[in-house]
Parts: C-alpha cells; sequence; structure tokens
C-alpha cells in the first residue's frame, strides 16, 4: 500500500498549497481520499483523471471534497468520457458540491455510494471500515486494509476513543491536527491538536503518526513536538508530494 500525500492544509489552502487530500494505491487500484481545494492539480501531476478507480470523502466541507467537481469534469467532459467513477460518502454530505454545475452535466461521470458510518465495505482490493467521528457535520473515520497493512484516517475529529478503536495496531495514523496544542474552547469538541493525536496514536500502538489537517500558519515544528511529547513512534507532518511506502 502507497500513500501520497496531495494537500494537507486545514480549512483553507496555503499558499502554494493544497488542503485534504490522499492518494492510496495498492495493487494498481488508485482510491483518492477528500478531495479538498487544490487538490485536483496535484494529482494531475502524477495521474489522469481517468486512472482514478474510486473516491472516498469522509465529510461535506469543502476543505475535504470540493475538488471532487473538477475531477468530475475532467472524467465527463472529454469526447470519449471513462466509465462512472464510484464515490463512497455519508449521506448528503456532498449534495452541495455535487450540485455546483448544471443539472445531468455530471450524472453519467460517477455513482454515488452514500454509506452509513460503522459501515463495513470493499473499494477495489481495500477493505474499509468506518467510524462516527465527532465533528460540527457528521464525518466517517475510514481504516483501509489490505493483507496485513492497514492505514487510519481520522478525517476531521475532536477527541474521542473512537480515534484509538480506529487506528489500533495501523502502520500508520493520519490524524487531523488542525492546532498544535492549546484548541480555541469553541472549537475543542470538533477538532484536534498534534499533542492528542500523539496521545492517540500511542494508545492506539500505531507504527506511525502522520499530522494533517494543520490551518495555515501552524508552526509545523511545534505541533510535531506536541505530538513527540505524547508518542515516542515515527512522526512526520502531512505535506504535499510526501510518500508512504506502508509495505
Amino acid at each position: 500500500m502507497l500513500l501520497t500525500i496531495l494537500g494537507g492544509c486545514g480549512a483553507w489552502p496555503g499558499a502554494g498549497q493544497a488542503c485534504s487530500g490522499y492518494l492510496v494505491e495498492h495493487d494498481g487500484f488508485r482510491l483518492l481520499v477528500d478531495p479538498g481545494y487544490a487538490t485536483v492539480p496535484r494529482l494531475l501531476e502524477r495521474i489522469t483523471a481517468d486512472q482514478v478507480d474510486a473516491v472516498f470523502i469522509s465529510h461535506g466541507h469543502p476543505d475535504h471534497c470540493a475538488d471532487l467537481n473538477p475531477l468530475l469534469r475532467a472524467r465527463a467532459l472529454p469526447d470519449d468520457p471513462p466509465a462512472p467513477l464510484p464515490v463512497y460518502s455519508l449521506p448528503g454530505a456532498l449534495d452541495a458540491v455535487l450540485a455546483l454545475d448544471r443539472p445531468g452535466m455530471l450524472t453519467g461521470a460517477y455513482v454515488l455510494h452514500e454509506f452509513t458510518a460503522g459501515d463495513r465495505f470493499d473499494i477495489g482490493p481495500f477493505h474499509a471500515q468506518t467510524r462516527l467521528l465527532p465533528h460540527s457535520v457528521p464525518n466517517a473515520g475510514i481504516r483501509l486494509t489490505t493483507g496485513e497493512r492497514v492505514l487510519a484516517y481520522t478525517g476531521d475529529t475532536g477527541p474521542s476513543p473512537e480515534v484509538v478503536n480506529l487506528a489500533r495496531g495501523a502502520d500508520v495514523l493520519l490524524a487531523e491536527a488542525t492546532y498544535a496544542d492549546l484548541i480555541p474552547e469553541d472549537s475543542r469538541r470538533h477538532l484536534s491538536s498534534a499533542r492528542q493525536a500523539g496521545r492517540q496514536a500511542r494508545e492506539a500502538g500505531a507504527r506511525h503518526l502522520l499530522l494533517t489537517h494543520l490551518q495555515p500558519g501552524t508552526d509545523a515544528t511545534a505541533a510535531r513536538a506536541a505530538a513527540g511529547a505524547e508518542y515516542d513512534g515515527e512522526i512526520d507532518i502531512a505535506a504535499s508530494g510526501l510518500e508512504v511506502d506502508l509495505s
């Protein structure tokens, strides 16, 4: 399993960067997870739009799904469009982004598979387990398994024991860490810090922690240090272009 970071900014893309977006590959199958703002140009530097085999979206905030629109346009508008793209999301999460174009324009470009958080299903070679994690809108964390390799991804979440359950024994925990340490009071139920991510990685026994969704302006060095105060495993920041080979 190969994970490529397309972007890791939270809320909006910093200059020259992109929001949440992750390409997960195994046995030639390419799964795009959370195509947030500015991720499609980075995706298209690596593969063509018709080489994406499926999309999974954790929740409906635009920094996690806005670039589904240009991806579908790139598949729908050529003279010889590819087969419809399977798109997995929670019910209603994509209503806004799918309504950006005139009715019917993109209908043939995708097949929407709505699921309930807690469901288990297969996406190509990946077995997916989902969990409802606390956020300001419904958010599904996902655990992707191929053979003995496990990638856990939180989407956006406040502190929850379900994060530890999601990431138990994972090779990589890709964890939202909007803030390095202190979280504004009005966001404490809905977002996490790098320190919390480190604590959860330790409790889960995850082998590698990737901090993502850092809000632009967050000090990456401080975030890494805060996570390292709780977790003594490998820690990286999810920067665009980073590749992690789970095999």
